[in-house]
């Protein structure tokens, strides 16, 4: 099974550009989005082949993921059950017979850190709200989790150490979910990759000089550990400021 998670910045934008082809060309059975930044209504979608589910934020222009799927999932659910976190647009989770797919856009911690008491309380409730759902069966998670977890995972550590995306307490929030019970499969598979980037900043031409930040994720149970076959970072694909991030699943 081929699964695909992408932050794609506005889908009407990208649409514009080269989104149906690149989804086309990467054929996933499961492909889910981050940052839509859709109200209802506001999109023609109609993929021959694919079952769509979407949940949009409150606020208009704003956040949002979505999920298209080739095969139907036995029950759909939108966000986490605390209203607190539900108004945003950011989880979407399908169940199906042996594991709960999850896309997830993690709320950004913002300039001066201005949001970083709400994203530690959103990352106690996401965590719990995962590790209810590993008690009854497999996990899979995606999507933009806006931390880079390690050093290795951001072009430049020492210059972002106190920012958005690379505060201890953001990565050290990760770390407390991993250690719940979740593999970060890109670096299970490769643990020492380098310059391995899935967003880069429209600033300082930041993709051209790959200064970039790996904050898109694959996460799963550790019960999938077997059955994971490979894990890809597109950097070769454009359109949005993040590539698309791919896992490779026998399930």
């Amino acid at each position: 099974m081929k699964l695909v998670s992408w932050n794609v910045n506005g889908l009407r934008a990208i649409m514009s550009k080269n989104f149906m082809e690149e989804f086309d060309r990467l054929d996933a059975d499961i492909f889910c989005l981050q940052e839509t930044k859709l109200q209802e209504g506001q999109i023609d979608w109609n993929k021959e082949g694919y079952f769509d589910y979407w949940n949009y934020a409150e606020k208009k222009g704003y956040s949002g993921t979505a999920i298209f799927t080739k095969n139907k999932p036995l029950n759909v659910t939108y966000g986490i059950g605390i209203e607190e976190h539900d108004k945003e647009g950011r989880v979407i989770t399908l169940e199906y017979d042996e594991f709960f797919m999850i896309v997830v856009y993690t709320p950004n911690s913002q300039n001066e850190l201005k949001r970083l008491d709400y994203r530690m309380n959103w990352e106690d409730a996401f965590r719990g709200y995962l590790k209810a759902l590993k008690e009854k069966k497999s996990v899979i998670v995606c999507g933009d989790m806006n931390v880079a977890h390690k050093e290795i995972d951001l072009k430049n550590p020492k210059t972002n150490h106190h920012n958005a995306g690379f505060t201890d307490e953001e990565r050290g929030k990760m770390t407390e979910l991993l250690d719940s019970g979740f593999i970060d499969t890109f670096r299970y598979f490769y643990p020492e990759q380098t310059d391995i980037y899935s967003w880069w900043s429209y600033r300082f031409r930041a993709r051209e000089k790959n200064a970039g930040w790996r904050i898109d994720y694959f996460l799963v149970s550790e019960d999938l550990k077997d059955k994971l076959k490979d894990a890809k970072i597109h950097t070769d694909v454009y359109g949005s400021d993040h590539c698309p991030v791919e896992l490779d699943i026998e399930i």
